[in-house]
């Protein structure tokens, strides 16, 4: 088995489940002509955390990385009515694209998109007492992820459900790291993830598909 294999196999399940919509595939237009690069989740990987976000109910949900909104909007689609987003993007230009994507997709009005440094806003966020988040979706920079698990358990509710992306970096978690910081910065976020001591669950899931071999790592907030 090999990439053709796997890209075959997201595309005979995206014409079963549905094809990703007008509104999706044109994020991804908009995110390609604006520069932005071809990083975001899939979209199997985006149905599921559409999945995730309605079998936890969750009313409240925490982005870490923006990018192009093409996964917020798999995000917001499963929020229900009074349902909220904040969404973190440290480049200015990548919000901008992104927020045009989420008023053009119908779901700009639930989606706050906070633009800065990410650790920064998520210390405002605490220091101001936000109200806490039911689910977190971590995609941004690698290198502060277990930072920003520690700070998504602080502002998570009792029994709410964090998720962060691309923790199995095409299996390269098992070298040293000491030449990557990307790849040093996800094993530091496995290794505190395993062993947070306000976390009751959780495990890392390999997944192969159109964007390779890599991985999503999941805890459950204890309450």
């Amino acid at each position: 088995m090999d990439q053709e294999h796997f890209t075959a196999v997201d595309a005979h399940l995206d014409e079963v489940f549905g094809t990703p919509d007008a509104a999706l595939r044109d994020a991804l237009a908009r995110s390609e002509e604006a520069g932005l690069p071809p990083i975001g989740v899939s979209a199997s990987t985006g149905r599921f955390l559409q999945v995730l976000v309605a079998a936890r109910g969750a009313r409240r949900v925490l982005e870490i990385g923006t990018l192009g909104g093409y996964s917020t909007i798999w995000l917001a689609r499963a929020l229900p009515e009074d349902g909220r987003l904040i969404t973190l993007e440290h480049d200015p230009h990548h919000a901008e694209v992104a927020r045009t994507n989420l008023d053009a997709a119908g779901v700009g009005d639930r989606v706050e998109i906070v633009v800065g440094d990410a650790l920064a806003s998520l210390a405002r966020m605490q220091d101001e007492g936000t109200e806490p988040f039911d689910l977190t979706f971590i995609d941004a920079d690698k290198a502060p992820y277990a930072d920003y698990l520690e700070a998504a358990v602080r502002l998570s509710s009792p029994r709410a459900v964090i998720v962060a992306d691309n923790v199995v970096r095409g299996g390269a978690i098992t070298s040293g790291g000491a030449d990557d910081v990307a790849v040093a910065g996800v094993q530091r976020f496995n290794a505190a993830l395993a062993a947070h001591p306000q976390l009751e669950a959780s495990a890392v899931l390999q997944i192969v598909g159109e964007k390779g071999h890599d991985g999503l790592g999941f805890g459950v907030v204890a309450g």
